[in-house]
C-alpha cells in the first residue's frame, strides 16, 4: 500500500520564519479570547480550528501590515477567493502568501 497523494512538503526556512511570525499575531488575536492553548500549523484552518470571525481577519490584516508594509494585503488575498475557499484557508496558505508578497532579501545584510 502506497501514499501516493498524500506527499508531504516541508516548509522552507523563509516559510517557518513567517509562520513563527503569524503564529505570534494569531496568538495574539486568539488572546482576546483566552483561546490561547491552540496549536498553530501550517494545515491550521482560519475558520474550523481557530474559530476566527471576519472582525479577527481585520485585526490580523492589521497586525500584517503593521509588521510587514503594505506588499502584505490580507484583505486583497481574501478577495480573490470563493466562499468555499475562503473556509478552508489555512495558515500555510497565508503563509505562502506572505513569502510570495515579500520582495526578495539578500542572503547577507550589510552592517
Amino acid at each position: 500500500m502506497t501514499a501516493e497523494g498524500h506527499r508531504v512538503v516541508l516548509p522552507t526556512l523563509p516559510e517557518l520564519t513567517v509562520l513563527d511570525e503569524v503564529t505570534g499575531m494569531l496568538q495574539e488575536v486568539l488572546g482576546e479570547y483566552e483561546f490561547t492553548d491552540a496549536e498553530i500549523t501550517m494545515n491550521t484552518r482560519f475558520h474550523d480550528d481557530l474559530e476566527l470571525e471576519s472582525i479577527d481577519l481585520v485585526t490580523l490584516s492589521t497586525a500584517l501590515r503593521e509588521h510587514y508594509g503594505d506588499t502584505v494585503n490580507l484583505a486583497a488575498f481574501i478577495a480573490e477567493r470563493g466562499l468555499e475557499e475562503i473556509i478552508a484557508l489555512t495558515v500555510g496558505d497565508l503563509v505562502h502568501h506572505v513569502v510570495a508578497s515579500l520582495p526578495t532579501m539578500p542572503a547577507t545584510e550589510a552592517v
